[in-house]
C-alpha cells in the first residue's frame, strides 16, 4: 500500500487529476484521498463526525486519527469486497502525524503494507499560491491564506518528521513539485516503472 504525506501538487487542474488517478489505476492502485474522505464525511448530513471534521479541517489541523483511519478502512474494506483484486492503495495525505502513524500500525498490522511513500517536494509559497487559485473554485473552507499557513505550519512540526521517518526506512520516493504538471508526472511515472 502507497502513501504520501502531503500534497502540494493542490491546484492542478481537473484534468491532470484525472490522469493521475487513471495512471495509478493502470498499475492496478486505487486511489484514496483523505482529505476527500473527510471532506466528504463532513457535508454527509448523518455524520456522526461531521461538525467535528469541519472545525478541524477550517483551523488547518489534523483531524483525529480514529475518524480519519475508520474512512481509509471502511473504503478499502468495500473496494476489495466488490473486488478482491483491488488490493493495492495509493493513500493520499496520511499520514500526517505521529498519532496517524501509530493508529495506522495498530489497526492494519498484518493488513497492509507500506511500499513506498511519495512526497511531494515543494517550497511554502509555491504550495499557498496553488492553492489559493484552487479556492477560486474548490469551494474548501481552508483554500485562503491564513488556513494555508497553519496547515504549514502543522505540516512542519507534525508530518515533516513522519516522512523522515520513512526516509530513514529507506521508502521515500521524493518528487520535485515546484516542477510543471508534466516535468510532476514524468516523474512519478519513472518511479511506478521502477517500483510498479
Amino acid at each position: 500500500m502507497e502513501g504520501s504525506g502531503y500534497s502540494p501538487t493542490t491546484g492542478l487542474n481537473e484534468f491532470w487529476y484525472f490522469s493521475y488517478v487513471c495512471f495509478f489505476q493502470k498499475y492496478g492502485y486505487t486511489h484514496l484521498s483523505a482529505g476527500e474522505l473527510l471532506r466528504d464525511e463532513r457535508k454527509n448530513p448523518d455524520s456522526q463526525y461531521g461538525e467535528l471534521i469541519e472545525k478541524y479541517i477550517k483551523e488547518g489541523k489534523i483531524v483525529p486519527v480514529e475518524i480519519t483511519i475508520s474512512l481509509l478502512k471502511r473504503e478499502m474494506d468495500e473496494t476489495m469486497a466488490a473486488n478482491a483484486q483491488k488490493n493495492k492503495f495509493l493513500i493520499d495525505g496520511f499520514p500526517r502525524n505521529q498519532d496517524n502513524l501509530q493508529g495506522w500500525n495498530k489497526t492494519m498490522d498484518g493488513k497492509a503494507d507500506v511500499s513506498f511513500v511519495l512526497f511531494f517536494d515543494c517550497n511554502n509559497e509555491i504550495c499557498i499560491e496553488r492553492c489559493l487559485e484552487r479556492g477560486k473554485s474548490s469551494g474548501r473552507s481552508d483554500d485562503n491564506r491564513e488556513s494555508l499557513e497553519k496547515r504549514i505550519q502543522t505540516y512542519l512540526q507534525s508530518t515533516k518528521p513522519i516522512i523522515d521517518l520513512y526516509e530513514e526506512m529507506g521508502k521515500v520516493k521524493k518528487i520535485d513539485a515546484s516542477k510543471s504538471v508534466d516535468e510532476v508526472f514524468d516523474e512519478v511515472v519513472q518511479i511506478f516503472d521502477k517500483e510498479g
